[in-house]
């Protein structure tokens, strides 16, 4: 009986939020720990928000770079809708985060290869005008580097479900009691690769576009605070 009981329980399991009387993807436990969390998490490491600070209604990848495990509070920031944050697979069988996680619908991944379930799952998410949150670094930068290389995978996944990526750039590394500044672009057209068959080649290219306008969001910014600083 026991056995027939987990079984079923692991059926019922979707991965997509439900929809509110609006027809907009929400989590009520996700929208509970934005209201606890991020205020708590501001008075330690406070933060500003450079450019839209209003992420587009419906489906998009939100991309950024990697430097701490809290960085997932930025893209939180931009929307009440459900987000769809990826993590290893590592964390999801933690015994109180692997919990947690399964409640707030993280998509978990494989960091050792390709992982065609978790891409499976972004897609479906991503049909059903759900948002994912990626970081294509795929680990910590804990270098003196701007970015790390990028994995395949944020690209891929924004062309194949036609949906716009929504670039989200730390200027630097979050500190104790310092403001970070955030900087959200515009979203990247991608349209250029859609329907076309997608080689390795045609994928990198896609990074790299992404990766480039990452780039130069943090370039305009420190021109910005040059600029700003010489009027004072």
């Amino acid at each position: 009986m026991a056995e027939k009981s987990a079984t079923k329980k692991k059926k019922n399991y979707s991965i997509l939020f439900k929809k509110n009387r609006k027809g907009r993807s929400v989590s009520r436990l996700l929208n509970f720990l934005r209201v606890i969390v991020i205020p708590f998490y501001f008075l330690l490491k406070p933060f500003r928000f450079y450019g839209n600070r209003k992420a587009p209604d419906g489906a998009c990848v939100f991309v950024g770079n990697h430097y701490t495990l809290f960085d997932i509070v930025y893209p939180a920031c931009l929307t009440w809708d459900g987000i769809h944050f990826l993590s290893k697979k590592e964390n999801m069988n933690a015994p109180l985060l692997g919990g947690l996680c399964r409640a707030v619908k993280v998509i978990s991944v494989n960091r050792d290869g390709n992982d065609v379930r978790a891409l499976l799952d972004c897609f479906k998410c991503l049909k059903n005008g759900e948002k994912i949150s990626v970081y294509p670094e795929g680990t910590r930068n804990k270098t003196d580097a701007e970015m790390l290389p990028f994995k395949h995978g944020a690209a891929i996944m924004a062309i194949k479900a036609k949906v716009p990526v929504i670039p989200v750039m730390l200027y630097s590394k979050p500190r104790f009691f310092r403001c970070a500044h955030i900087i959200v672009g515009d979203p990247v057209d991608l349209s250029e690769f859609y329907d076309k068959k997608l080689t390795d080649e045609e994928a990198s290219k896609a990074d790299d576009k992404i990766r480039e306008v990452l780039l130069n969001l943090r370039k305009e910014h420190k021109e910005y605070l040059e600029n700003k600083k010489k009027k004072k």
